[in-house]
């Protein structure tokens, strides 16, 4: 545990890590003023595309927690870097309202177009059945096909919430293709925030609760990480996705307490 006292750059999850919907877990503000006081620097990775980054910025106020949009680096944001590499006609948004803002620089629409050449799909908490439809039928055409994230729920006070990673594959069940993701467990955002800040691999940890995504993104990025057990994953999801954290701990308040050992 030694080496948590070297880190500098602290790469957060939120939903199941810092809080559950408006529930923000114990110590959760005495661990970002402790990295704040002690010279280090965190920011709020999340795959969660259902919120643009200002909503975040009010959700995290509302929690009594101070941020600014340089804090946070969200998979809609990593989404919107891989699609100006692209030169798309039109881009049918399967998402919210927040996603669509994020996605705002682009030709996109959530109307069914001839014109359109790509499908991006997000964590959609108003999905309908004409969103469905409308993708099989894009999908059917051969239409690009990106996901923002592969998360299978998402937590809630009351249990969990299917996410992006369950609607691709009822998808996949009705026209047998599966999207690009780009959010975690890809490394790119892990190594954005290295690049954006200046910190190395050797002084960067990642702290989440899914083992597939916030943990397989540590791996895939090559810095250490933390999983913590306030969330979706449990001790025994390490032998069943052969992903092994730096360390496992149970909550954000433990992660704290070990690091002021």
């Amino acid at each position: 545990m030694e080496i948590l006292k070297s880190k500098k750059l602290f790469l957060l999850d939120m939903d199941g890590t810092l809080y559950l919907d408006n529930d923000l877990f114990d110590g959760t503000t005495e661990f970002l003023e402790y990295i704040k006081s002690s010279g280090g620097k965190y920011l709020f990775l999340t795959n969660n595309s259902s919120k643009s980054v200002n909503k975040y910025v009010e959700k995290m106020a509302n929690l009594g927690i101070e941020t600014t949009e340089n804090d946070f680096l969200t998979s809609s944001q990593a989404t919107s870097l891989y699609l100006k590499k692209k030169k798309y006609k039109k881009i049918y948004v399967f998402g919210t309202d927040s996603l669509k803002e994020e996605l705002g620089c682009f030709n996109i629409t959530d109307k069914l177009e001839d014109e359109i050449d790509c499908l991006v799909m997000g964590f959609d908490t108003q999905l309908t059945f004409q969103k469905l439809e409308d993708a099989c039928i894009l999908l059917g055409r051969g239409v690009d096909y990106i996901a923002t994230n592969p998360d299978y729920v998402c937590p809630t006070s009351y249990g969990y919430v299917p996410d992006c990673g369950s609607v691709s594959d009822m998808l996949y069940n009705a026209t047998k293709r599966r999207p690009l993701f780009i959010g975690k467990p890809k490394p790119e955002m892990a190594l954005l925030a290295m690049e954006k800040t200046g910190y190395s691999k050797a002084e960067t940890v990642i702290i989440g609760d899914r083992i597939y995504t916030d943990i397989a993104c540590g791996l895939n990025a090559g810095i250490d990480s933390i999983m913590v057990l306030s969330g979706e994953s449990t001790r025994q999801d390490i032998e069943k996705y052969k992903i092994n954290p730096t360390f496992v701990l149970d909550d954000i308040r433990d992660v704290l307490s070990v690091m002021k050992e």
